[in-house]
């Protein structure tokens, strides 16, 4: 290795390599200058893969309207691997920009560099060699020319001896060659001498040329060169080290990977499950034995299982049916809203109800199961008291400015903040109102699901107050059972859906516009269903059980009492009634989700109808 190292000289060991070591070294840069290439697509690829792993983990970012299924664990595990994809996205990146930054910026300056040194050499060893060329040709003229006189000094002198012994001819003319052979000579010692000279110089310069001259050249393409693979491994070992350097980051974010999927728990996502589709309703009770042996039975048989089909079928457009009510029950609403005496008037108000309902958007959420209408309100309430706590801050803000102003006019006209300082208390005002409203729909939810008053939404069976039956007398005194006129029984089909569309009433809101009598479903079901039996509620067909169902006066549960006034929109006989602050009155049904309470007068002539459930305080009678 140590003769090696020795003899590694370009310039003694290649002193007449000269071509070979220019295409040498030219192919040398060529190679680095295509190593600075491969790194630069290199740097690309990492690049563009740091560029698709952030639109992969963008397209598959949670949207909007999927947002609720990501608090299952599982759901959440991907959600974190997507955030530890995205950073590995940007240790790639990282990756690429020191690529380009420290290995290609200076492996493209290294390469203009090893060119403009190369050509430099190169050109000196042109010129070293041009002289040497040119040295050589004056040596090789000067050798020409010594030879021409050498011949001609010859010739004269041959020509002389010829002369000389020639007795024919004039001594004249013998002298005339002498003088010749002089000349002759005199030029061939010149010229013998010049190439002398020219030799000298000659040899000396080539001496020169290869001894030090070109191996000196030789020398910095070799230095030239050995730089150059000195550097390709340097650039290797720092793109290395630039790869090791993001490999801890890279690390960690394999290690929140695998967090991500230790935090996937089977049981409490199944939790979350129920949780989320949780309605709140009770199962449907035992369907009664019904004895057709007994008189009176059939049509309440039927109606009961008419009830029940309906109650899971869907009809026309798709409207589902989460209650229904029966054909008695349905005549008693008739002797309270005064709606299904005909046909044409059944339409028109189930048409005006429709409208309502798709122009109000249900902001209460009651199309919701109760439980999960609850969890929704719960929340709306807390983004409301979020915004009312940020627009109070805003509110105090602006205030204090005012203050300064006013004590100080230098600072500022106080007039310029009265304007925004209107417009937050009217933003505040607005959602504090929102806030009660969506108070009081929560309270409704907890009173009805800590009464237990739901509704199967799957059969449309109610369960009733207490979980008990009110038991009515018929004419032939037989005990038959009624469900009692729970707006329950008739969410879907009656009052639900209208009355989860109408503007609820709460201290400090606009008037109520609409009464429970606009309750009417919009289920085409429902009206379907109504349309089909209308012959046995319709005020011109006469019913043996409608003057008794119309005049049954329910009996009172409790007590209510006013807390604030309420002035009904409609008469008594179709639904809503007046009531002044502090007034008590029976109560006959509790509400059922819909923001209403059925009630009737203490005192004074009959008169009975729904008022809102938040205007009231209620006491139940102990049963």
């Amino acid at each position: 290795m140590a003769t090696l190292t020795e003899n590694a000289n370009w310039g003694t060991e290649l002193w007449d390599q000269y071509d070979n070591l220019s295409i040498h070294t030219l192919k040398g840069i060529d190679f680095l200058e295509r190593y600075g290439h491969f790194v630069r697509d290199r740097a690309t690829i990492e690049s563009e893969y740091a560029y698709k792993l952030r639109r992969l983990v963008k397209n598959y970012q949670p949207k909007k309207k999927d947002e609720e299924d990501y608090q299952f664990t599982s759901c959440r595990a991907f959600k974190a691997l997507m955030t530890e994809i995205n950073d590995m996205a940007g240790q790639h990146e990282v990756v690429a920009e020191d690529l380009q930054a420290n290995v290609i910026r200076e492996l493209t300056a290294l390469v203009k560099d090893l060119r403009e040194e190369r050509k430099k050499q190169l050109q000196e060893g042109q010129r070293l060699s041009q002289s040497l060329q040119t040295q050589i040709e004056s040596l090789q003229r000067a050798k020409k020319a010594y030879d021409k006189a050498f011949k001609e000094a010859e010739k004269a002198i041959d020509g002389f001896q010829k002369a000389d012994a020639d007795f024919n001819l004039s001594r004249a003319e013998v002298e005339k060659h002498r003088a010749n052979m002089a000349h002759k000579t005199q030029t061939c010692d010149q010229a013998k001498n010049e190439y002398a000279v020219q030799l000298q110089q000659t040899n000396q310069l080539q001496r020169q040329h290869f001894r030090s001259g070109l191996p000196e050249v030789f020398r910095q393409l070799q230095d030239l060169d050995e730089k150059r693979i000195k550097n390709i491994k340097n650039f290797i070992k720092g793109s290395v080290e630039l790869e090791r350097n993001v490999f801890p980051i890279i690390n960690k974010c394999l290690d929140g990977v695998l967090k991500a999927a230790d935090i996937i728990n089977e049981k409490e996502d199944t939790l979350l499950v129920i949780e989320k589709y949780k309605s709140g309703f009770q199962p449907p009770e035992d369907f009664p034995f019904e004895d057709l042996s007994k008189g009176g039975s059939d049509s309440g048989s039927a109606n009961n299982l008419n009830n029940i089909q309906l109650g899971s079928k869907i009809k026309d457009g798709g409207y589902t049916v989460k209650g229904t009510i029966t054909g008695k029950a349905m005549k008693k609403r008739a002797g309270i809203f005064n709606i299904f005496g005909s046909r044409g008037k059944l339409t028109e108000v189930c048409m005006a109800i429709k409208n309502a309902a798709i122009a109000d958007g249900k902001e209460d959420l009651s199309e919701l199961p109760p439980n999960q209408r609850r969890k929704k309100l719960m929340q709306k309430i807390e983004e409301l008291k979020t915004k009312v706590t940020q627009e109070t801050a805003a509110r105090d803000g602006l205030m204090k400015m005012k203050g300064v102003y006013e004590g100080n006019p230098a600072l500022g006209d106080p007039r310029t903040i009265e304007s925004q300082l209107n417009e937050c208390s009217h933003r505040l005002e607005k959602l504090q109102q929102d806030l009660v409203r969506y108070q009081g729909y929560l309270d409704e939810v907890v009173k009805g699901i800590q009464s237990g008053n739901l509704t199967n939404s799957v059969t449309g069976s109610p369960r009733l107050l207490n979980g008990s039956s009110r038991i009515h007398r018929n004419s032939g005194g037989s005990a038959a059972e009624e469900n009692s006129l729970s707006r329950s029984a008739s969410d879907s089909s009656v009052t639900n859906t209208t009355l989860n569309n109408i503007k609820r009433s709460a201290p400090g809101t606009p008037q109520l516009n609409h009464g429970p009598e606009s309750g009417l479903g919009t289920s085409h079901t429902s009206l379907h269903h109504a349309d089909s039996d209308q012959d046995q509620y319709d005020g011109n067909h006469a019913d043996p059980e409608s003057e008794y169902y119309e005049a049954d006066v329910l009996p009172a549960i409790g007590i209510c009492r006013a807390l604030y006034a309420f002035e009904g929109t409609f008469s008594a006989s179709e639904g809503s009634i007046p009531m002044a602050q502090d007034e008590e009155l029976h109560l006959i049904e509790v509400d059922q989700g819909d923001g209403w309470t059925r009630v009737r007068r203490i005192n004074g002539e009959f008169e009975e109808g729904f008022v809102p459930t938040t205007y009231i305080e209620t006491s139940l009678f102990n049963t």
